[in-house]
């Protein structure tokens, strides 16, 4: 059995095969602007603007239409599994015009479809944009970003996704992080709970689980005691450093060969301040001359050798490089010189 003082449940690092959430997008418009809607230039929200009221019974022409405060949108929207008809979603309204704010505005109704092109939820309601946007010939003010917001809970699910588990003997479990060791604790943790050989591997990625007879008619008891088993995920040893912004996150397993750390700086400052020496005022004879004068001055830090021993820990390392009082900067090229030396038993990954 996997040691479980700092084990994670399944659920947390697993999902059943064709368990997702699915991207849903529409094409709608904002109305309702206090004049930050698209210009004249930008056709197409006319265009849809004639094509909305025609719906409606009411029918004009497209070149007696100059409005400003229409703003065309895209919509999107994340549908998670088993949503149910009439629940509702939180939509992302962005504008594809050149409207200058959506603040204020109301999105009518937009169809919302799926990759499959079927329709799965409408999206209306008041747009949120947390924002405005002032401005007049010669100073505008903006804050935060007016030309994106939410609907919180704008999208009516019409159409609900197959129940994919429904009617199934064998399921199929992705792991997060494809891990061969996670993998097997997590094939062992199944099988000693439901004391039977029911889970097996195939590859690193994924567990095949075979659901007993007991639980033929009550899948959800089921998948509800197999996602809540706990499993102490294994990990890659690992050091990720980001050069932008000096960040570096080791991994619990990460361990060094025997290595010895030195590092300082060498500051050489040189300044030119020549002096000039002229005759006096209202001598007959003498020349200015130019004496040239440098001033030097070379300062080196006084640092200590650094020895990390083979194996040492992450606790070890930090340890030891605190030391010698570097930067989180000064320790991205510790780390890949210590890389480069053949003695960091991890990755490096640099940003």
């Amino acid at each position: 059995m996997p040691q479980l003082s700092f084990a994670a449940r399944i659920k947390d690092i697993a999902a059943f095969d064709g368990v997702r959430d699915n991207q849903l997008i529409g094409y709608g418009l904002v109305v309702g602007l206090n004049g930050s809607g698209d210009s004249d230039q930008t056709k197409f929200p006319v265009q849809s603007l004639v094509g909305a009221l025609e719906r409606l019974g009411i029918t004009v022409n497209r070149g007696d239409i100059t409005v400003k405060n229409v703003a065309a949108v895209m919509v999107t929207a994340e549908l998670p599994p088993f949503s149910k008809q009439g629940n509702h979603l939180d939509v992302l309204v962005s504008s594809v015009g050149d409207a200058k704010s959506l603040a204020g505005g109301t999105l009518l109704m937009a169809p919302m479809k799926g990759g499959d092109g079927q329709i799965y939820a409408v999206a209306q309601g008041a747009v949120l944009t947390n924002s405005f946007s002032y401005g007049g010939q010669a100073a505008s003010a903006i804050k935060n970003h007016p030309t994106a917001g939410t609907v919180p809970g704008g999208a009516l699910i019409e159409r609900e996704i197959p129940n994919v588990l429904a009617g199934k003997s064998v399921l199929k479990l992705n792991l997060h992080q494809a891990d061969f060791t996670t993998a097997s604790r997590v094939a062992a943790a199944i099988n000693e709970r439901f004391k039977s050989e029911i889970a097996t591997l195939t590859d690193p990625g994924s567990v095949n689980i075979l659901v007993p007879d007991a639980y033929r008619g009550s899948m959800i008891s089921f998948l509800a005691q197999l996602e809540r088993l706990e499993v102490n995920p294994d990990v890659v040893a690992r050091v990720v450093m980001n050069e932008r912004t000096g960040t570096i996150v080791m991994g619990e397993n990460v361990r060094i060969s025997t290595v010895a750390v030195s590092h300082g700086n060498l500051t050489v400052v040189v300044k030119e301040a020549p002096l000039v020496s002229q005759p006096a005022p209202f001598s007959k004879t003498g020349t200015t001359t130019t004496v040239p004068r440098t001033e030097l001055k070379v300062a080196e830090e006084k640092v200590n050798v650094s020895l990390l021993k083979e194996g040492a820990n992450l606790g070890d390392v930090v340890r030891a490089l605190n030391t010698l009082g570097v930067t989180p900067r000064d320790l991205l090229g510790i780390m890949q010189a210590i890389k480069a030396a053949g003695a960091l038993n991890a990755e490096l990954s640099v940003m």
